[in-house]
């Protein structure tokens, strides 16, 4: 049998693409069977040989042994006066097994076998990819940054398998460059036309969630538990934890010493503000907690709607509400209830309702001004000018312009009892008979 130099021909797939010896010799073994297949119409009466160490492969085939004119098929049977010539004492009936050389393969049956094999180890390594980040969703890799793109930034990971962290799932303040260190959560693992696509996220409330567990050791060890997480991402994150244990305080050990632990997590989101909260089965102080830092005076549940109706002091609602209503929105997805907010009734009896100015003040702007907690003329007034373009977003002329509006309504009535007085001077005046000097 002439000896094949696996070593050169085959070894480098092993070493470059890391796979174990008993896989390749199953890969060979079966390449080589579909090309026996192929070129004699079976392989079952094959036997392949693998050795990888010595880099040899043998194959022999295997026939029965028939009386001269009767083989019907020349690849399962060879006549008796064939057999004795390979060797004397040969009898009819016996097996004979007989080496197969490559130089029986054609040129293009060769680049057929070598390039089957480069196809099965590509489809292998594939497989291997796609199982084994099948196992890591939801758990934190740490790439380096390839090749950052518009829509999405290529990163390769310790083995340089390719990792894909698409533009919607980074946070809205991330900005990478080639080289960069890059941590996230496997979100996804999918297969497209054969290839394994592995999409990551940094937006996920579970990568919150991990890097909660890898810089608080009692959630890793299950002493506190996180019950639910929200985010709006790069913005504001809420996060309702549990302790059975209580001589353990949940948010005690979240925070850290001098909020030594989530300072570290507050980075890695790009300074996303985190509101650690003791969860309870109580709504109403599940709720109060929600919107800290706003107090609460007083709320109403619907049960059937999911609805909580929230009463509280005038200075209280901004607070609840938060910037473009950041706060009220992350605390109605924590607590599972719609949340509307709304002013006691001790309000000005003088003030007037923002809808009311809808004919001066586009509708829009009404409603920005109203999702963060300003309904009324006056609570608009009492927010400062910077406040109000921070808190709302809005342009400084359309603020500016807001402000005019409202403060004329307050100041008509002033300035018409000034105009009767000083109509009331003038004729005074006019009526008091002119002295010579």
């Amino acid at each position: 049998m002439k000896t094949l130099d696996l070593i050169d021909s085959f070894s480098e797939f092993k070493e470059f693409k890391n796979i174990d010896r008993e896989t390749l010799m199953h890969i060979l073994e079966e390449v080589f069977r579909a090309a026996l297949s192929k070129r004699y119409g079976t392989e079952d009466n094959f036997d392949i040989i693998v050795n990888i160490d010595k880099g040899d492969l043998e194959i022999y085939r295997n026939r029965i042994i028939v009386e001269d004119g009767e083989v019907n098929d020349e690849n399962l049977e060879i006549a008796y006066s064939d057999a004795i010539k390979i060797e004397s004492d040969f009898e009819v009936g016996e097996e004979l097994s007989e080496p197969i050389y490559m130089n029986d393969f054609g040129r293009r049956e060769i680049l057929a076998i070598r390039q089957n094999l480069v196809s099965k180890i590509q489809d292998y390594e594939k497989s291997l990819i796609f199982q084994k980040y099948k196992e890591k969703v939801g758990e934190i890799i740490i790439g380096e940054v390839y090749q950052p793109w518009n829509k999405e930034v290529l990163i390769l990971d310790e083995e340089k398998i390719e990792l894909t962290l698409p533009k919607s799932e980074q946070i809205p303040t991330d900005r990478f460059r080639k080289g960069d260190t890059v941590r996230a959560v496997v979100q996804k693992v999918e297969m497209r036309n054969t290839n394994p696509v592995i999409t990551l996220s940094r937006t996920s409330p579970i990568f919150l969630e991990r890097l909660l567990e890898s810089e608080v050791p009692e959630i890793y060890d299950g002493l506190i538990t996180i019950r639910h997480i929200v985010r709006i991402p790069g913005e504001r994150a809420k996060v309702a934890v549990e302790s059975y244990d209580d001589r353990i305080d949940p948010v005690g050990s979240c925070v850290g010493i001098k909020g030594a632990r989530i300072h570290g997590i507050v980075r890695e989101l790009r300074n996303e503000n985190i509101d650690v909260i003791n969860y309870t089965q109580r709504l109403d102080v599940l709720v109060q907690r929600a919107l800290a830092p706003a107090k609460i005076a007083s709320l109403k549940v619907d049960e059937e709607a999911k609805k909580v109706d929230v009463y509280m002091d005038p200075d209280q609602v901004s607070l609840a509400i938060g910037k473009g209503g950041c706060n009220i929105k992350l605390a109605s997805k924590l607590v599972g209830y719609e949340i509307e907010v709304y002013r006691n009734g001790d309000e000005d009896i003088d003030d007037v309702d923002l809808k009311d100015f809808s004919d001066e003040i586009e509708q829009w702007i009404i409603d920005v001004l109203i999702r963060i907690g300003c309904d009324t003329a006056k609570s608009v007034l009492a927010l400062s000018r910077e406040d109000l373009i921070n808190r709302t977003d809005l342009e400084e002329e359309t603020i500016d312009e807001v402000i005019r509006i409202l403060k004329s309504e307050f100041e008509d009535e002033p300035e018409e009892e000034e105009m009767e007085e000083e109509e009331e001077e003038y004729e005074n005046e006019a009526d008091e008979p002119a002295t010579e000097e």
